[in-house]
C-alpha cells in the first residue's frame, strides 16, 4: 500500500526562493558557534617550511606525537543538521557528515536522511551485516564526536531500554540466531519453482477449461506470493553472510520469479523499516490523506485543518475497491517499467524481462494471446489481496504519527504486532506474522523468528510495552476497525472545529 514516495529524488525541500530572503531567514544556516566547530583543511606549508619540517629534531624526536584534537558538538547542533543543505548524524557517539554521501549511499538516500539530525545507532547495526567494512567507508564522512558531557541518546529516547536491546541483541548474535539454514532456503526455493512447475502442467495435462484455467492461477498466484516473500529474505541480507550473494539471489526472485526491479522494493522498503509508520517517512502509508485517514493523531490533525480528498468516514468500506484488489494490477505493475526507466536501472530492467519472456512462451502457446493476458491480469489480482491484507494487518491498526525520533525500539514496538504462530500462518504469511522480531531484527533469518520472540516478550513485559499477538482473522478484521475508527476521528474533527 502507499508507494507514493518511490519516486526520483530524495526529501522535500523548502523552496529555493527563501535564499532571496537572506541568510538569516534559513532554516538550516549555522550559527556562528557551530560554524567554527567544522573541520578545515590545514594550509599547505611553504616549501622552506616543509624542508625544515622534515629535518630530523632530537627534542621532537622524544617528543610524542599528538593526533588533531577532536572537534566536539552538542545534541542541539547534530539536531539543527536535519535539512536538505545539511545533514548530520551520530552513530557511537561519532558526528558524521552524510550531506553529500546520501546520493551515494547503497541503501538509498532517503532512508539516510530520515535520521539526519538524530542518532542512528541502533538502525546502523540493525541494517548492515558488515559494520566493519561499512565503518572503514564512514571515515571520510566522520567530522566529530559528541562532547564528553553530552548523553548518548537524545532526551526523546528511553536509555535504559535502549541498553536492554543491546544486550539483547549481543545474546542473539552469540546464540547464533543471526545465522540462516541454507536448507531452510533452498527447500523454499524448491517448492516455489514446483507450483510454478504444477500450474503449467495443470493446464498442458487437464486442458484449458475453466477449472484447470482457474486452478493454474491459483497456483501461480501461490508462486507470485511466495516468491515475494523470499525475495523479501534476501533483501534484507538475511540469507547468506555477504552482500553479494544476497544481491544476487535477490535479482533472480523479484526479477526473474516475479517481474520487478530490487532496486524499487530496496527504495521503499527500507524506508519503512528505519521509520515505520511515521509520516513522510514510511512510503507504506503515503495514501494518507489521498485516499485514506490514518492513525488517531493524524486522522484528527486533518480535520482540524478542514481537509478532505476523500469521503474518510466511508474509508472502511471502499478500502475494499480501491486497497487490495487495485494496489497490483493498477498500480505496481506499470509504476515498476516507469520506475526503472527513469531511474536507468537497466540490469532490473533485464532481469525482468526476463520473467516477461518466459511467461509468455510459457502460456501463450497452450491459451492464446487473449486467454493469456486474462490469466496474467487474475494473477496478479489474487497475488494484490493476499499482500496487501497480509502487509497491513501488522501496521494499518497500530500507532501512526509524524516522526517523534524515539529509541529503536519503542519506533518498531508501537508500529508492528504479531499474528499467532502456526504452519498456516507460518507459510501464508511468509513468517511476517513475527513483524515486531523481524523489525527489531531485520537481518535475523526468518526461521529463527520464533525463537527470540520469547526474549522480544521478557524485554517488553520489564518496561511496561504492549506485546500484540492475535489471530490471523482477528488481525484482518482489525484493518478495518482501525480505517472506520480513524475515519470517524477525521469526520469529529472536521465537524466540531
Amino acid at each position: 500500500m502507499g508507494t507514493r514516495a518511490a519516486r526520483a529524488g530524495g526529501p522535500r525541500c523548502p523552496a529555493r526562493k527563501r535564499l532571496a530572503l537572506g541568510a538569516r531567514q534559513q532554516t538550516h544556516s549555522c550559527s556562528p558557534r557551530t560554524q567554527s566547530t567544522r573541520l578545515t583543511a590545514p594550509a599547505e606549508p611553504a616549501p622552506d617550511v616543509a624542508r625544515l619540517a622534515m629535518a630530523p629534531d632530537p627534542v621532537a624526536a622524544e617528543t610524542p606525537v599528538q593526533g588533531p584534537t577532536p572537534r566536539y558538538f552538542t545534541w542541539d547542533e547534530v539536531a539543527q543538521r536535519s535539512g536538505c543543505e545539511e545533514r548530520w548524524l551520530v552513530i557511537d557517539r561519532k558526528v558524521y557528515n552524510i550531506s553529500e554521501f546520501t546520493r551515494r549511499h547503497p541503501g538509498g538516500s532517503r532512508v539516510i536522511s530520515h535520521y539526519a539530525g538524530q542518532d542512528a545507532t541502533d538502525p546502523f547495526v540493525a541494517f548492515h551485516i558488515n559494520k566493519g567494512l561499512v565503518k572503514k567507508y564512514m571515515n571520510s564522512l566522520l567530522i566529530g564526536e559528541l562532547s564528553p558531557e553530552q548523553p548518548s541518546f537524545e532526551p526523546t529516547k528511553n536509555k535504559e531500554l535502549t541498553d536492554e536491546f543491546r544486550e539483547l541483541r549481543a545474546t542473539v548474535e552469540r546464540m547464533g540466531l543471526m545465522k540462516a539454514n541454507h536448507v531452510f532456503f533452498l527447500l523454499y526455493l524448491l517448492h516455489i519453482l514446483l507450483l510454478d512447475g504444477a500450474a503449467w502442467l495443470t493446464l498442458w495435462i487437464f486442458g484449458t477449461s475453466f477449472l484447470p484455467f482457474l486452478l493454474c492461477a491459483v497456483l501461480l498466484s501461490a508462486v507470485q506470493v511466495q516468491a515475494g516473500w523470499l525475495q523479501h529474505d534476501f533483501g534484507h541480507r538475511s540469507v547468506f553472510s555477504t552482500s553479494k550473494w544476497n544481491h544476487l539471489l535477490h535479482h533472480f526472485v523479484i526479477g526473474h520469479l516475479k517481474g520487478a526491479p530490487a532496486s524499487w522494493w530496496n527504495h521503499l522498503h527500507f524506508q519503512h523499516h528505519a521509520k515505520p509508520n511515521c509520516f513522510r517517512k514510511d512510503p507504506d502509508i503515503n495514501m494518507h490523506p489521498f485516499f485514506f485517514a490514518l492513525g488517531k493523531i493524524l486522522s484528527v490533525e486533518l480535520g482540524k485543518q478542514k481537509k478532505k480528498y476523500m469521503p474518510y468516514n466511508h474509508q472502511h468500506k471502499y478500502f475494499f475497491l480501491i486497497g487490495p484488489p487495485a494496489l497490483m494490477p493498477l498500480y505496481f505493475q506499470w509504476y515498476i517499467f516507469y520506475f526503472v526507466v527513469q531511474r536507468k536501472k537497466w540490469v532490473d530492467l533485464a532481469w525482468m524481462i526476463t520473467f516477461y519472456i518466459r511467461f509468455f512462451l510459457t502460456y501463450v502457446p497452450l491459451l492464446g494471446l487473449k486467454a493469456f493476458l486474462g490469466l496474467f491480469f487474475i494473477v496478479r489480482f489474487l497475488e494484490s489481496n493476499w499482500f496487501v491484507w497480509v502487509s497491513q494487518m501488522n501496521h494499518i491498526p497500530m500507532h501512526i504519527d509524524h516522526d517523534r525520533n524515539m529509541d529503536w525500539v519503542s519506533t518498531q514496538l508501537q508500529a508492528t504486532c504479531n499474528v499467532h504462530k502456526s504452519a498456516f500462518n507460518d507459510w501464508f504469511s511468509g513468517h511476517l506474522n513475527f513483524q515486531i522480531e523481524h523489525h527489531l531484527f531485520p537481518t535475523m533469518p526468518r526461521h529463527n523468528y520464533h525463537k527470540v520472540a520469547p526474549l522480544v516478550q521478557s524485554l517488553c513485559a520489564k518496561h511496561g510495552i504492549e506485546y500484540q499477538s492475535k489471530p490471523l482473522l482477528s488481525a484482518f478484521a482489525d484493518i478495518i476497525r482501525s480505517l472506520k475508527e480513524s475515519g470517524q476521528l477525521w469526520l469529529d474533527a472536521y465537524l466540531h472545529q
